[in-house]
């Protein structure tokens, strides 16, 4: 028996829950999950960046978000863009929001590297969007019953988006949209949109638009495929896909501040308690 496709299983409707059930229990069909198609960006789950257990289950939310909030990390520039560096940005954002913040989880429900890496956030987001539903986060503060929080790494109050986020937040936000049936104009956000922050840094922020377009685009059908360009953050890097031929960068955010500043560096000026509250 041929694993399912991801592309199958967000079409199959009813059947999308039930497989979801397979894609995250350690069945083959979960291989389907970590390769990637046309709909469906690559996501990691939290076992493979060995998440640490929530304090208790997130509450899932039997309803889609009507919302999709990005957010900015507020942490320094980095320009390690492996996978090992993404799977340590999501363990250190979880342990200062569990340890510090005395969270339940890691706040938001996803999370994107600067290397375009994206790895699912708090526990059961995956399962839920596969079931067209969501759980209760922790980064918007009075809008966490309703949203869903893309956190994304870096400091972008002035400093650019490296391409590798760019086209991996383009595409979770239209396969978010698609699965959820959201009109990408009304939807995606940033997170000063809901509660006083500077969050998601000006540059992403004024940025929105321009995803909102390419993410319309990309469900029209209207929009060119990703071509490639050589990431200029990555000295020596290869060609990697990029969101279209405008070159843009990307733009995601998630809580200001989600991780303590390196030692020595004062915490931004965002306020980032106000992204949510367990």
């Amino acid at each position: 028996m041929m694993a399912p496709t991801r592309r199958g299983v967000l079409s199959c409707g009813i059947g999308a829950g039930a497989m979801v059930l397979l894609l995250l229990a350690g069945d083959p069909a979960e291989a389907a999950l970590t390769t990637g198609t046309d709909d469906v960006p690559v996501i990691h789950p939290r076992k493979e960046w060995n998440a640490e257990s929530p304090k208790c289950k997130a509450e899932v939310l039997k309803h889609h978000p009507d919302h999709i909030v990005v957010h900015h990390t507020s942490t320094p520039n980095s320009t390690d863009f492996s996978l090992a560096h993404a799977y340590e940005l999501s363990r250190q954002i979880q342990r200062f929001h569990m340890h510090v913040r005395g969270w339940n989880d890691i706040g938001e429900q996803l999370t994107i590297s600067r290397g375009g890496y994206v790895m699912e956030g708090r526990n059961g987001s995956l399962k839920a969007i596969l079931a067209r539903w969501n759980v209760m986060g922790a980064q918007t503060q009075s809008h966490n019953d309703h949203t869903l929080g893309i956190e994304n790494e870096g400091n972008y109050m002035k400093s650019p988006v490296p391409d590798r986020l760019w086209t991996s937040l383009t595409d979770v936000c239209v396969w978010l949209c698609r699965t959820y049936g959201l009109d990408p104009y009304k939807a995606i956000v940033g997170h000063r949109d809901f509660n006083s922050t500077d969050c998601p840094g000006d540059v992403l922020y004024a940025r929105l638009p321009e995803l909102r377009r390419l993410v319309a685009g990309r469900l029209t059908g209207q929009e060119p495929p990703s071509v490639l360009v050589q990431d200029p953050f990555v000295p020596g890097a290869v060609a990697t896909p990029a969101a279209g031929p405008t070159g843009v960068s990307p733009l995601v955010s998630q809580p200001m501040d989600a991780m303590p500043p390196p030692p020595g560096q004062p915490r931004s000026l965002g306020r980032a308690q106000d992204s949510g509250v367990e």
